[in-house]
């Protein structure tokens, strides 16, 4: 159920942010990297711009997940499985995800680093993207939003207001229900409100992170509910409060 989604909502407006810029590297993780442009890694579209191209980034594989009061899995959830920890080529973005799920990094520029993580997981499927560079624009509408669980995000304490949080919420507008689990600039709020661009600042840039769902991948709240508590939930709830930035 995931894979890159499009509320009718949104319309977003960037150029770079594909980063199918000439002279695009590639870096894998766990698997090798398929060269061509990524999409926008937020709901929103992301506008990037940086000279010269990165070296690719590891993951190191860790025996088991850091707990945190914030971070951790209801009691229903599974116990987690091993994790990798993946960091940017610049070294300030870092996050952890299952080991038998792999990264592919696509950048623009070495310094200020500008690039897009695809998270994979072991089938094969697109889960996530996390982006860290410059430039992130947004266009909002309004919705009424229905707020399942926000978290602040440890390692991203610290950087520019508001705080980071991982949310997983669902916003409506004429009973068309959009699903999104990604980083939010404080916590969303219930009600009606503005859709939100899941910009995040940080001491040199910007970070959007966030998860990829088909267009209906819920039948209910319920069912999303359902999903969050189970494994391929949990690990996706961990990967966002993972991030951090140094």
């Amino acid at each position: 159920m995931r894979s890159s989604h499009r509320a009718p909502f949104v319309a977003a407006v960037a150029t770079a942010a594909t980063l199918a810029l000439t002279g695009c590297g590639a870096g894998t993780s766990g698997g090798n990297a398929s060269p061509g442009a990524v999409a926008n890694p937020s709901g929103s579209a992301s506008a990037v711009s940086a000279p010269g191209t990165a070296a690719p980034a590891t993951s190191s594989p860790e025996p088991t997940s850091p707990t945190t009061a914030a971070s951790e899995p209801p009691s229903s959830a599974p116990a987690p499985a091993g994790l990798a920890t993946y960091t940017f080529p610049d070294g300030h973005v870092s996050f952890k995800h299952p080991v038998d799920w792999r990264v592919e990094l696509f950048s623009v520029g070495g310094s200020p680093f500008v690039g897009t993580a695809t998270v994979y997981d072991a089938a094969g499927t697109k889960q996530a993207t996390v982006y860290s560079g410059q430039i992130a624009d947004g266009v909002t509408s309004p919705v009424t939003r229905t707020v399942f669980e926000s978290v602040p995000v440890p390692g991203l304490r610290g950087q520019p207001a508001p705080a980071a949080q991982y949310s997983f919420y669902v916003d409506r507008v004429n009973e068309i229900a959009t699903y999104r689990m990604h980083l939010t600039a404080g916590a969303p709020i219930p009600g009606a409100e503005m859709a939100l661009d899941g910009i995040i600042r940080t001491a040199q840039g910007v970070l959007v992170a966030e998860v990829h769902f088909i267009e209906k991948p819920f039948a209910s709240d319920e069912a999303a509910k359902s999903w969050l508590a189970g494994a391929e939930g949990q690990a996706l709830r961990a990967l966002l409060l993972s991030l951090s930035y140094s």
